[in-house]
């Protein structure tokens, strides 16, 4: 379906209205705080809703609005376990992995494992998360949205890769963290806003909600599936969801920075909760048209076109308009949280540690712009070559995930909730842990040596996991701790630190925990 020749007049000016606005709004943030020494933090200055829209648009990528639409369009709601599960793992984040980022005043997540396991595993998680940085929220993000950018917009690839990164890197180096969380904070009110009219135009072209129960299958609308179904069986969704959410939510630098930036434990955690409540929206706003669109089109050779559809059909001129300008605040919203966070990681634990240790803060600050600008030059020429390896790599993005998770879930989990745990045990985790996962991942996903011989790759991920959490606590329990690691604090010593017991945070869990219950009961 071409959405670019349904674009009119209208539907560019709002296009240029939203780019001049985000550009517009994170200069003025980098104006306001140019007197701000810390590029990387913010100051650690911002208050839950900014953590928490943050996050949530840091989340939310054009590939994954595309993608919901399209999988709701051919198995209904049970991809909402994806975002309907995070909810636990924001808590662990919040409760078990916040108190300790903050209480340490780590900056990055390698910085964390250089305290509780000493210098080989921080040399090797530094460049690590380089790395997963680049290649899955930078170079394969920008990949998959300025492929959907150059056909919406009738652009040349490397014409819709590069606006896209002048975009995002326009303000994050000038203002670093602080205009990448205000303008997420603008960007994810209008991913929620516009894809929010989609649904409700959509609906109305269908007239009723009988109307829609009786236009789908019967088990469009069941979360759990059973073991025997091809692409959601609940074993793989319930044991393997869990080692990506893990990762995902409490590891994952890009994440994490934006609770980093939160004034507090108490701010940071309160953040998570928001974010929690935000995650219940993605499936109706997201998936919803999909399964409206199957309705209205039950006979799509496509299913991946359904957004499309939908958008190209129903939307008139100037929402149309506005529902591009929410595809590109998705993808500016992720990239601009990596390039951040990449530039976080190479100033700090690279540059800073091994070449720099004097280093002022006027020439940190520095060379993270110059950092931001380089790899935001990088991702786009990584998003060219990607484009050579042909449109499965979409595939291979999303499944390198359950692959990267277990050594880094089991190393971060482990040394959190076991003191007994060595930097040996740590780094050879790291290190063959990450050898065997992305060895199967590679295999699994050539299938070799068949099909077959696989399981379901998120139940595979579980099984790596779980034999990677077990070496790791046999070399523990088999060797002595080094002199470089430092013990956590209990979580009690811990919450002993702060000003007041979280029984509002505990409480607002409880609530969330409550309308999630009821919603898998509703749909199931």
């Amino acid at each position: 379906m071409d959405v670019h020749s349904r674009l009119e007049t209208i539907d560019f000016v709002v296009i240029g209205v939203y780019a001049v606005s985000v550009i517009g709004l994170g200069l003025w943030v980098s104006y306001r705080r140019r007197a701000s020494d810390d590029l990387f933090l913010a100051g650690r200055s911002f208050g839950w809703p900014s953590v928490g829209l943050s996050i949530f648009a840091t989340n939310v990528n054009p590939s994954f609005m595309i993608a919901s639409c399209g999988v709701a369009y051919t198995s209904g709601m049970v991809a909402a376990n994806f975002d309907w599960l995070a909810w636990f793992f924001l808590v662990l984040l919040a409760m078990l992995f916040v108190p300790h980022y903050l209480t340490t005043g780590v900056s990055t997540m390698p910085e964390f494992m250089h305290r509780r396991f000493g210098d080989a595993t921080y040399r090797f998680l530094s460049w690590y998360t380089l790395f997963t940085t680049m290649i899955l929220w930078l170079g394969g993000a920008l990949y998959t949205g300025a492929l959907l950018m150059s056909q919406i917009m009738g652009w040349p690839l490397w014409v819709a890769a590069l606006v896209l990164t002048v975009i995002a890197t326009s303000f994050t180096v000038a203002g670093g963290l602080a205009a990448v969380i205000v303008t997420d904070v603008f960007q994810a009110l209008l991913m929620i806003g516009g894809s929010l009219a989609l649904t409700v135009i959509a609906f109305l072209q269908i007239g009723s909600i009988d109307a829609v129960i009786a236009g789908v299958p019967d088990d469009y609308w069941r979360l759990i599936r059973p073991p025997s179904d091809a692409d959601f069986p609940w074993p793989a969704m319930f044991l393997g969801y869990p080692v990506l959410g893990l990762w995902f939510w409490c590891t994952d630098q890009t994440i994490v920075q934006r609770v980093l930036g939160a004034r507090d434990v108490r701010q940071g955690q309160l953040g998570c909760v928001f974010t929690g409540y935000l995650k219940i929206l993605p499936p109706f706003i997201f998936m919803l048209p999909g399964i409206f669109c199957y309705v209205l089109h039950p006979n799509l050779p496509n299913p991946d076109e359904a957004f499309t559809v939908m958008v190209v059909n129903y939307l008139p001129a100037g929402m149309t308009g506005l529902i591009v300008a929410v595809l590109i605040a998705a993808l500016v919203s992720t990239l601009d949280s990596g390039l951040n966070s990449f530039s976080t990681v190479f100033t700090l634990d690279i540059y800073v540690k091994n070449f720099r240790p004097g280093a002022t803060p006027k020439e940190v600050k520095w060379l993270g712009r110059v950092i931001t600008v380089f790899v935001g030059a990088l991702a786009v020429l990584i998003a060219l070559a990607l484009d050579t390896v042909g449109r499965d790599l979409f595939n291979l993005l999303q499944g390198v995930i359950a692959f990267v998770a277990p050594p880094m879930g089991a190393v971060f989990l482990i040394g959190v909730l076991w003191k007994r745990a060595t930097a040996s045990a740590a780094f050879s985790t790291l290190v063959l842990g990450s050898i065997v996962s992305l060895g199967c991942g590679v295999c699994h996903f050539k299938q070799w040596p068949t099909k077959e011989f696989w399981p379901h790759y998120l139940l595979l991920s579980f099984y790596l996991f779980a034999g990677i959490c077990a070496f790791m606590i046999l070399v523990s329990l088999c060797t002595r701790h080094s002199p470089q690691e430092q013990p956590l604090a209990t979580l009690k010593e811990t919450y002993a630190k702060q000003p007041s017991a979280p029984r509002l945070v505990w409480g607002l869990w409880a609530a969330l925990a409550v309308i999630m219950l009821a919603i898998y009961f509703l749909f199931n």
